[in-house]
């Protein structure tokens, strides 16, 4: 069919809340949205002589001959919602926001695009729940014909839409609807991650739960506020939007905030269904989110499990959405926050060439900020694990250690300062010392996942292979999703096996942290000297091969002079590699 242009009025619509309320109650969601579609919905389109382009899980995009016809339509089913949610509890209230524009589109096989279209998608994501916005021309076009008064939202930059538009929010009744933007200033954002968590609404019927979901949003706030990458808006800011439908980009920019988090509990019997979603409020798209079912015999372990999970899966995800958007900026840009966070994706790549650009890129962040002590906390972890690929660990240990304590002394109150110090005395084969660092930084964050990760290796050291073992699998449970945290839990686990000398658990758990990090080398260590105690003399050829492919000029030498080995672990995993062939010098 051949594409013809017209002029057409849009209507846009999709649910606000959409995910929180699918994920406290999927079917009775999808019911109740069937339900508006087929009795109040796609009634006034039809009477409104509207067409419905098409729909997606919570929205719809709907064309008018008449941009009369479109406002009418928006303001009837706008009303029609508010009469059915009147009786409703917030919590299980179904809004929709509407946008309407009148403009050029192109119809292709039932299908309509362009500009028009993009304006209208646009003004719907700027409206409150319950309203409607408008671009001017719609505006200009209706209000002589209908009675309806508009409050002005002033000119809006619209995503992907080269010039401002003027956008006007529709009065529904006898109240002027909210303002999108605040007559305020927007609070300017922070210089790391700035996030507030939102109080999580209480799905339930019983009022009683509302300690449990305040609860919930306390603890989360609390354990986030321990993470000093972040910036987190205080319980008393957040709790001001309890019981209301707020809008996540106004959120934002009354806190000053890049991030919110919100949720919802729904208890029935004795189950818990919690759900939470990460939204960038400065786009308003999608994070994260999750949901959990729990039974709730203790209904604070239950709290204290979904507070530690949620802020376990909550920090990769902001370094993620972090570095993407860093990544949008050229390199000379970048102020020091970014540098780090670049540098940690490098560091994720388990390469060389990785870990010499996150070397640069901490060195670049010291010197637009010397006091940032993330930055040589970072520098001092960098230059501990480019000796796995080349150099002696002796020759890095001078600076690696000064800048480990310049951390320290820089803030004392920092996890990654503890880490970080605690990897250099790890290294130094102090591993006493090391796991009290560790400990350290866990007291300071309990939810720190990477220093569960690395604790289990001072521990296996001293023969607690249960509690080693442990520590890496609750790093793997906090984060499973970040492969920095999998890649040296899985090690850990790994070498808290070959300890333990249990040497087929030790090749199971290395051949995992390879198959997902080939170039890591640690892993190859163990499997390689397992393998070989284990009789498997056909895997540990195979091993040393890769490993000697990576790394050329290893030997046992090498081994001896730099891997932290002490006592009987030393001596079986110097004895499985020379087994192995693994060169003298």
């Amino acid at each position: 069919m051949t594409a013809i242009r017209r002029l057409a009025a849009i209507l846009a619509a999709d649910v606000a809340g959409y995910s929180r309320l699918m994920g406290a109650d999927e079917e009775g969601t999808l019911e109740r949205l069937k339900a508006l579609r087929h009795e109040l919905l796609d009634p006034q389109i039809a009477e409104h002589h509207g067409r419905i382009v098409k729909t997606t899980g919570d929205g719809l995009l709907v064309e008018f001959a008449s941009v009369v016809d479109a406002v009418r339509c928006a303001v009837a089913m706008q009303r029609g919602m508010a009469l059915r949610n009147a009786a409703l509890p917030q919590g299980k209230r179904i809004e929709f926001r509407f946008g309407v524009h009148q403009g050029d589109v192109i119809v292709e096989d039932g299908d309509i695009f362009g500009d028009g279209v993009n304006i209208a998608a646009r003004l719907e994501a700027l409206a409150e729940p319950g309203g409607i916005c408008v671009s001017r021309v719609v505006r200009d076009e209706v209000r002589d014909k209908l009675d309806f008064a508009f409050d002005d939202l002033g000119e809006q930059s619209l995503k992907n839409i080269a010039r401002p538009v003027r956008v006007f929010a529709v009065r529904i009744g006898g109240e002027a609807a909210q303002p999108r933007i605040s007559e305020k200033p927007a609070l300017p954002l922070p210089d790391k991650p700035s996030i507030a968590v939102l109080p999580f609404q209480n799905m339930s019927a019983d009022p009683e739960q509302e300690f449990f979901s305040d609860g919930i949003t306390e603890d989360i706030t609390t354990a986030l506020s321990k993470v000093r990458w972040f910036f987190v808006i205080a319980r008393n800011s957040s709790f001001t939007y309890k019981g209301r439908a707020v809008d996540v980009k106004q959120v934002g920019r009354e806190l000053g905030v890049r991030y919110v988090l919100e949720g919802s509990v729904r208890k029935s019997g004795s189950r818990a269904r919690i759900t939470a979603q990460l939204i960038d409020a400065t786009i308003g798209s999608h994070v994260w989110a999750e949901r959990y079912d729990r039974e709730v015999a203790d209904i604070f372990a239950v709290q204290d499990e979904i507070t530690e999970r949620v802020v376990g899966a909550i920090e990769p995800q902001l370094y993620a959405a972090e570095r993407f958007r860093s990544q949008r900026k050229p390199p000379e840009s970048l102020d020091a926050w970014e540098c780090v966070i670049r540098a940690l994706s490098c560091i994720a790549q388990s390469s060389l060439a990785g870990y010499n650009e996150a070397e640069a890129l901490c060195r670049r962040a010291i010197a637009i900020s010397p006091g940032y002590g993330r930055a040589h906390s970072l520098l001092s972890w960098v230059l501990l694990r480019r000796t796995d690929w080349s150099g002696d660990v002796a020759s890095f240990f001078a600076e690696a250690e000064a800048e480990a304590r310049a951390a320290l002394d820089l803030d004392e109150q920092d996890p990654w300062a503890h880490l970080t110090h605690g990897l250099v005395l790890y290294r130094q084969r102090r591993h006493g010392e090391a796991e009290r660092a560790f400990h350290r930084a866990l007291e300071l964050n309990p939810n720190f996942a990477l220093a569960h990760a690395v604790l289990g290796l001072p521990l296996a050291y001293r023969g607690a292979h249960r509690e080693a073992v442990e520590s890496a699998q609750r790093a793997m449970r906090l984060s499973p999703n970040d492969p920095l945290i999998v890649r040296q839990a899985s090690h850990t686990m790994a070498f808290a096996e070959f300890a333990a000398g249990h040497y087929r658990e030790c090749m199971a758990w290395a051949r995992k942290t390879i198959e997902r990090h080939p170039g890591h080398l640690p892993p190859y260590h163990a499997l390689i000297a397992a393998a070989a105690l284990q009789g498997d003399t056909l895997a540990a050829t195979e091993s040393m091969t890769d490993l000697l492919r990576l790394r050329p000029d290893f030997s046992l030498a090498w081994a001896d002079k730099n891997l932290p080995l002490t006592g009987d672990i030393r001596g079986r995993l110097l004895d499985g590699l020379r087994r192995a062939g693994i060169p003298e010098e």
